[in-house]
């Protein structure tokens, strides 16, 4: 397949930040973010945001760049175009939702990171897409996490049962869970040292942290 080196996508821009969560959540970030619906774009070519870049990163320090926001593998020509023939001075990390496993073979010889972020919302049988995703990048030798982010109606059930799926499919997984505060004030309650006693008698490189909120963490 021969991909154009113009390729185009709607971006929400380059900001610079923090990474809100994740493995390297508190890691200063340059994010390349891909626009949402109600988000104000901008049509970058695949040249243009390499040059963009190139600019950010001479003007300050970052650890790495992040490619996320809405469904960013489903602008793969965009990225194969930016990023697959260049060597890049920092390690390039994908967020993804887990939904595009096949898109993200092409792409993973090209990561340092390939993590995959389950927010629980929609019906079980997607997550299946996931686990697919993470054995696609543990296939690809690229390094691999899951991202739980549950809402206040997610069951420990769930969350285990994914942890479970993702060691057998990669020992190499990353797991990190993002607990919610409740209460006023808002407090950590127990429930999350439990459940993660019982996660990592299913994966041991499992472990809990909580998110960076906005507008000082950037996803």
């Amino acid at each position: 397949m021969t991909i154009p080196r113009m390729a185009a996508a709607a971006l929400a821009g380059v900001p610079a930040g923090v990474q809100a969560q994740g493995v390297w959540a508190g890691r200063r970030q340059l994010f390349v973010r891909f626009a949402g619906e109600a988000e104000t774009a901008t049509m970058y070519t695949s040249s243009a945001l390499l040059k963009e870049i190139e600019r950010q990163l001479t003007r300050s320090k970052f650890h790495s760049i992040a490619i996320g926001g809405r469904d960013p593998l489903g602008n793969l020509e965009f990225l194969t175009a930016a990023f697959a023939d260049i060597k890049l001075p920092l390690p390039l990390m994908l967020d993804s939702d887990g939904q595009r496993p096949e898109a993200l073979a092409l792409l993973a010889p090209h990561l340092a990171l390939a993590q995959v972020t389950v927010d629980f919302v929609g019906p079980e049988g997607t997550r299946a897409s996931a686990i697919e995703t993470l054995a696609v990048a543990n296939g690809a030798g690229c390094a691999h996490a899951l991202v739980l982010c549950p809402k206040d109606d997610t069951i420990d059930g769930q969350m285990l049962r994914l942890i479970e799926q993702a060691h057998a499919t990669s020992a190499e997984t990353q797991v990190l869970i993002h607990p919610f505060l409740t209460g006023e004030p808002p407090v950590l309650d127990r429930r999350w040292a439990t459940l993660l006693e019982q996660a990592v008698g299913l994966h041991a490189d499992t472990r809990l942290a909580l998110r960076l909120p906005a507008p000082a963490g950037l996803r």
